[in-house]
């Protein structure tokens, strides 16, 4: 259970109240793509407002301007077309068409301010009447937020800490970031509690690890093995069976000495792969590899599919999805798990062709009778596009954050809140 202060713990009646969500969503053309991060802040939101705080302030990051842009523009001028930076700004990374989307889910309006900082930002909130609700610009458009500085990032906290009495954060997806608004701040605000959806991922994430039923299922997917160690380090020695798909596989199949063709394969983690292989033996866990592959000779969702056994990959074919021989020793594997956690695609989910072992994995989590619980951006994705998700126990709405808190079970956002 989490052991720092929530919301629930603490008096808000007449409190300038500052709360960090994360509302990092899919825009397109400056229209809200995704609302998942949006409604999950809600509950927290409406909780603040009905016990009648002085107003409620409101800060999230909207993708990375500076990098953002940058690719736009490069990309631009590879095709040859004219960039403006402003337009694109406008249609990615500002802050007013989601506080627009927010105040017709709250019925009420939103206020929005045109910076996270600055003077004209501390008129408008000394201008807030009683249980008014504003949104700031992105925070990260000020370099302070994401400073490596320490000095930089505390300037940046101790202005938003001036505006509330308390710091609430209730964005998980962010937390394992120490930046001024998700880390920093909580040091100059008197009281600094966890929302109800960081409250929920700390629960569901920790209690499943800490404690799973067993049969205990780590399915883990995705590009590369290296974001996967430490999770894979962590839980070797919690779990009964890991179950693994997508590119990192071939790292694996490679340090077993069998062929993977042209397949994605991270050469200076082979040994790295080799050594949990052999870990995971001494520890009596059943590391699952593809038995089959589908593969193809160009990565296209056009290609020429074909299904090949694992110990006869072709030179010229890559692998974009576990085979059917794969998937039903997979079903069959998780058909008797208690508790599962998946995290990562089985294969090129992105390409329809090459979605089915993803989807499937989707559909045999949904009919078991287990613990689940998806965490990591692009599981979540594939979730969606299955439809799936409430059946799931659990979907996480960190990618990187629910990694690294089943790697280390705690982040600098949650580490800063007060104790209980």
């Amino acid at each position: 259970m989490i052991t720092k202060k929530t919301v629930k713990d603490i008096e808000l009646r007449d409190k300038r109240v500052i709360m960090r969500v994360d509302f990092n969503v899919p825009m397109k053309e400056g229209a809200v793509q995704d609302d998942t991060r949006i409604r999950a802040a809600l509950p927290t939101i409406n909780h603040v407002l009905e016990q009648a705080p002085r107003y409620l302030i409101l800060m999230s990051h909207l993708g990375d301007p500076k990098k953002d842009a940058a690719k736009a523009k490069e990309k631009a001028e590879k095709a040859g077309e004219e960039f403006d930076e402003q337009k694109f700004l406008d249609g990615k990374c500002r802050m007013k068409p989601v506080a627009e989307y927010l105040a017709g889910l709250l019925g009420r309006p939103v206020k929005l301010a045109p910076s996270a900082i600055g003077p004209e930002v501390a008129s408008m909130v000394s201008a807030l009447g009683p249980a008014e609700v504003l949104m700031l610009e992105n925070t990260r458009f000020h370099r302070e937020e994401t400073s490596k500085d320490p000095a930089e990032r505390e300037k940046m906290a101790k202005e938003l800490a001036a505006f509330a009495d308390v710091y609430i954060n209730d964005a998980f997806g962010t937390a394992h970031r120490a930046h001024a608004s998700t880390e920093t701040i909580a040091r100059f605000v008197p009281v600094a509690v966890a929302g109800f959806l960081m409250e929920k991922e700390v629960r569901y994430l920790g209690q499943t690890v800490s404690s799973p039923q067993k049969p205990f299922v780590l399915v883990l997917g995705g590009a590369k093995v290296s974001s996967k160690i430490g999770v894979i380090t962590n839980l070797l020695n919690k779990v009964d069976a890991i179950l693994i798909g997508g590119g990192m596989a071939y790292t694996f199949l490679k340090a077993r000495g069998l062929p993977v063709g042209r397949s994605m394969v991270e050469t200076e983690m082979i040994p790295t792969a080799a050594e949990i292989l052999k870990k995971a033996a001494e520890a009596k866990v059943e590391i699952f590899l593809p038995e089959d592959h589908i593969a193809v000779p160009e990565f296209s969702n056009e290609a020429m599919i074909h299904a090949i056994p694992k110990d006869s990959f072709p030179d010229d074919l890559m692998g974009v999805d576990i085979g059917a021989k794969t998937l039903a020793e997979y079903k069959d594997v998780l058909s008797r798990a208690k508790t599962v956690i998946w995290n990562g695609p089985m294969g090129v989910f992105e390409m329809p062709n090459f979605a089915t072992g993803t989807k499937e994995i989707a559909k045999a989590l949904a009919e078991i009778d287990a613990i689940t619980v998806v965490g990591g951006g692009d599981s979540v994705s594939a979730l969606k596009q299955t439809g799936l998700e409430s059946k799931m126990t659990h979907v996480s709405t960190g990618g990187g954050a629910s990694l690294e808190f089943l790697e280390l079970g705690h982040l600098p956002g949650i580490d800063a809140l007060n104790d209980k």
